[in-house]
């Protein structure tokens, strides 16, 4: 009888990461095709994610493009859908996409408001509920939001991002104390100022050796999922040596 050989298959984790298109989404992409995860790229910019996409098969990972617009609850359960139906069911999700003004709260309109509540919140609520209790299911999971400073800290002229991101905060407390006995980890990610296109083009300039760059959060996040597998970093906040932009 011949000797059977071993199955030498590897898993290769799936990993959702939302507004990957550019800024910190694009560079936590490109950090976890790199250890071999199958990286699953959303947004509404095709053009930048097909780029993206491009370039980490050109390095050696595995990338797929799917749109995705998360302030649309039925685009963000059709692209779950889509991920699990084509590539499997997805290990992580990192819950990345963000948009916001720089306007005090009297300055910042109600239909502004709506706008950044429906990505920065409901839209990330709507993707963990669309992975969860698959996670739940199989015993296994991440979520990490990708929050802000703003969410621990006053800063004026961000009265609407401010509130999305201290909700996303609460919220990834209570799911970390309701998921842990499910073995899903929940991490909440609290960068401080990042060199982003969120950022006017002035204000990077004028700041650019006062922030970290999207690259350096990326890292930072990668190395929270390496931790060992009996340990979750809770809540990781990443600023710039030299203390916050005030």
């Amino acid at each position: 009888m011949a000797k059977r050989q071993p199955d030498i298959r590897i898993h290769r984790p799936v990993v959702w990461v939302t507004g990957a298109s550019r800024g910190i989404g694009r560079e936590i992409a490109k950090q976890f095709a790199s250890i071999g995860c199958h990286v699953c790229v959303t947004g509404r910019d095709m053009p930048s994610l097909n780029s993206l996409a491009g370039k980490m098969t050109n390095d050696g990972g595995v990338a797929s493009v799917f749109s995705c617009d998360v302030s649309n609850v039925s685009s963000v359960l059709g692209t779950a859908e889509r991920i699990r139906k084509k590539i499997g069911n997805i290990d992580v999700l990192i819950n990345n996409a963000g948009i916001t003004v720089f306007k005090n709260f009297l300055a910042t309109t109600l239909e502004e408001f709506d706008d950044i509540i429906d990505t920065n919140l409901r839209g990330q609520i709507a993707c963990i509920k669309a992975v969860l209790p698959h996670m739940v299911r199989r015993k296994k999971g991440w979520i990490i939001n990708v929050l802000s400073n703003a969410a621990i800290k006053t800063f004026e002229g961000s009265a609407a991002y401010t509130a999305t991101k201290a909700g996303m905060l609460g919220l990834g407390k209570v799911l970390r104390e309701e998921m842990g006995r499910h073995n899903v980890k929940v991490v909440n990610v609290i960068p401080g100022p990042t060199e982003t296109e969120m950022w006017s083009r002035s204000s990077r300039k004028k700041f650019s050796n006062r922030m970290m760059s999207a690259k350096s959060v990326a890292e930072a996040v990668l190395a929270a999922y390496r931790m060992p597998d009996d340990v979750v970093v809770d809540q990781m906040v990443i600023r710039p040596i030299q203390g916050d932009i005030d």
